[in-house]
């Protein structure tokens, strides 16, 4: 029997990949972070699998983080509904948000749409990320958080997930633990990666 990863190894890993890949994010240009994620909304938006979706979650960006907010804006008026996430002790949920509505300040510098809002289940996850490799696996910030959300989501239904970043974030092998979930599409500003939907 093959012996079970040393878990504080594995961590130690995922922190290593994690800052590799975010000082790498974080030393994009600005100008050239800006044309990148115009380019990825456009990709994004060009998705055959983004097109039957009704209710997407995107996220409003924080640091270098990709922009989504183009794209979002576009795909409000293609007709479908948006929602965002919001932090709570329980896990990251989602609320119904469109264009131009008020947001309040959450934790760990997030902006959030109002906690009084009812929650939603989107159907498409527009999902942040810190690294991620060809096979689709997701490296986030290290709370787990989309990755409850995912699992929640996606039991006894289809979620199309589709990872937002810079080419510049790709490794060459994300380290993982039985509770990560990888991504059905993952888009940089040099195409998009699709991968058979691991959550239908």
């Amino acid at each position: 029997m093959a012996p079970h990863p040393d878990p504080s190894s594995l961590a130690a890993r995922k922190a290593e990949v994690r800052r590799t890949a975010l000082a790498a994010r974080d030393a994009l240009d600005p100008e050239a972070r800006r044309a990148a994620s115009d380019a990825i909304a456009r990709t994004l938006l060009a998705l055959p699998a983004l097109l039957g979706a009704k209710l997407v979650a995107g996220y409003w960006p924080i640091r270098s983080e990709v922009d989504p907010r183009p794209a979002m804006t576009a795909l409000a008026e293609r007709g479908a509904r948006l929602a965002l996430p919001h932090v709570t002790p329980g896990g990251l949920v989602f609320r119904e948000w469109y264009p131009g509505a008020a947001l309040v300040r959450g934790g760990f510098g997030l902006s959030e749409p109002d906690p009084s809002l009812p929650e939603v289940a989107p159907d498409a996850l527009l999902v942040p990320l810190a690294a991620f490799d060809r096979a689709g696996r997701r490296l986030g910030y290290g709370r787990g958080y989309y990755d409850g959300a995912i699992a929640r989501l996606s039991e006894g239904r289809a979620l199309l997930t589709v990872g937002l970043c810079f080419a510049a974030q790709e490794v060459p092998s994300v380290p993982v633990e039985p509770h990560d979930r990888s991504l059905s599409a993952i888009v940089t500003e040099a195409g998009s990666l699709s991968l058979e939907d691991p959550h239908g």
